[in-house]
């Protein structure tokens, strides 16, 4: 594993554009699957810099590794559509790169990235609560590949007020992930975290034990883990 402490958010943001960039620039097709949400926002804004109207970034495939759908609203699910905000529209990608992973085509998923050589990285989140991509504490089990997740419970809350804006009738009857084992397969991994909000969760995941109910701490056991964090992110670090 490889820790890399930076500054603060901008320098963060600054140095996982600059590892996304690594693996872009290889001269043979590259799969990545990368990922929304807040943490990355700065990263995305240095690759879209670089990438726009460059057609040798053309070689680039990326996928999504996990998606929650909209109840009664065909398209894109959650997560294309804040990669596409964030990232595929701005950064001009063309269609044909953009690998979607739907509740339709789950059950293939992992065979289709195999087929086309697999992931070259996985560029991920941490959540404060440890989970990553779409694996959580008390739904997430080590040896499972892509995987469809109930949403009940406690849980709907969390999706209507984290992802759908707190409108209920969107709220679908599951999503689908990529599980650990999934990830685990690819060739490199990198972990984003930003903030005192994470610090107690990226010490559970880089210094605590292994286990399902902190889902991240997988990770650790990858060969090929990159953790970029800020000061705030690594202030429980040992």
């Amino acid at each position: 594993m490889k820790l890399i402490i930076t500054e603060d958010y901008t320098e963060m943001s600054r140095v996982a554009a600059q590892h996304l960039l690594g693996y872009m620039s290889q001269p043979h097709q590259v799969n990545l699957a990368i990922t929304a949400g807040n943490t990355p926002k700065g990263m995305y804004e240095h690759v879209t810099e670089a990438v726009k109207g460059k057609p040798w970034y053309q070689h680039c495939y990326f996928y999504n590794f996990d998606e929650i759908p909209f109840r009664h609203k065909p398209g894109d699910g959650v997560t294309v559509t804040n990669l596409r905000k964030l990232f595929f529209t701005p950064a001009g990608i063309d269609e044909a790169n953009i690998r979607k992973l739907t509740l339709d085509n789950f059950r293939e998923h992992d065979a289709r990235i195999a087929a086309e050589g697999g992931l070259d990285l996985v560029l991920m989140g941490l959540g404060a609560d440890g989970h990553f991509c779409g694996n959580l504490p008390g739904t997430t089990r080590f040896h499972e590949l892509t995987t469809e997740v109930p949403i009940e419970g406690a849980m709907v809350d969390i999706v209507v007020h984290g992802e759908l804006g707190g409108d209920y009738s969107l709220v679908p009857d599951s999503y689908v992930t990529m599980g650990p084992k999934s990830i685990m397969a690819a060739k490199n991994l990198i972990l984003i975290v930003s903030g005192e909000g994470k610090a107690q969760a990226l010490k559970q995941v880089l210094e605590g034990p292994v286990s399902e109910t902190v889902p991240a701490s997988v990770l650790q056991l990858h060969p090929s883990l990159t953790v970029i964090a800020d000061k705030a992110a690594a202030s429980a670090l040992a």
